[in-house]
């Protein structure tokens, strides 16, 4: 895969996120990306630390760096975790350390991390919904997504502490885009909803109190070693293990 001089790394995971992958796209709808790159392992050594984010929109695409990635998603961040969970068909970016993150994605999940992340992320549009004068049919269209997404983050909370699975392409989106127009109409419709879902992640399920950063910090400093160039030269340049990641294995979507 071409470098591309736009990214300051190597992209080891990309892939499209937001309502295409929730299932609530249409004709007008921007494609959002989502990724994660590596810089060179030299660059962490001086003073100035390199960009831990690089977003554009044109096209719409947020990428992280690893370190910064791996940070997030133990803290169960909804819109960073995706990445590992998307369905194959919406990755654009794979390479084999990128695969090999998609494998790890259970040690990133917690059921407290979760609790706090999914419904403070909900909460938020909540609220977002309180202080929206719905008169304004511009308005009335920013609330409608906001409710959409409180009642998304609901039911994927709920999925992951009861089944340890995050599904990103939705079953029932209509269901959840009608929810979101009543929602959106009458804010205190999702009341019940996000107190159903506190009940329900307040309840023994699959996921561990806390999650595991071991094979998380072994990942990456597997990072660090196939992008220090040094490195690669002591272990015979091209097609050694250090350099894995040079080959994106292609875009699967």
């Amino acid at each position: 895969m071409p470098a591309d001089p736009a990214v300051p790394g190597t992209v080891l995971l990309s892939g499209i996120v937001g309502s295409t992958a929730y299932g609530f796209a249409h004709a007008g709808s921007d494609l959002d990306r989502l990724g994660l790159f590596a810089v060179p392992t030299e660059e962490l050594h001086g003073l100035d630390r390199p960009a831990e984010s690089h977003v554009t929109t044109a096209p719409d695409r947020t990428l992280h760096e690893a370190a910064k990635w791996c940070r997030l998603a133990l803290n169960c961040n909804p819109t960073a975790s995706e990445l590992v969970w998307l369905p194959e068909d919406l990755y654009e970016v794979r390479t084999p350390l990128g695969d090999e993150l998609v494998g790890l994605r259970g040690s990133f999940l917690s059921a407290t991390a979760v609790r706090k992340a999914y419904l403070g992320y909900a909460d938020q549009q909540f609220r977002k919904l309180l202080s929206r004068d719905t008169t304004d049919p511009a308005t009335r269209r920013r609330a409608a997504k906001h409710a959409r997404h409180l009642v998304r983050l609901v039911d994927q909370a709920v999925r992951l502490h009861e089944t340890g699975h995050h599904l990103i392409r939705l079953p029932d989106p209509e269901r959840v885009r009608e929810c979101g127009e009543r929602i959106a109409d009458r804010p205190a419709l999702a009341e019940p909803l996000l107190a159903e879902a506190a009940d329900r992640l307040g309840r023994p399920g699959v996921l561990p109190a806390a999650p595991d950063p071991r094979p998380v910090e072994a990942w990456l400093r597997r990072v660090r070693a196939a992008h220090y160039g040094a490195l690669r030269e002591a272990l015979g340049g091209p097609g050694t293990p250090g350099q894995t990641t040079g080959g994106a294995v292609g875009p699967t979507g």
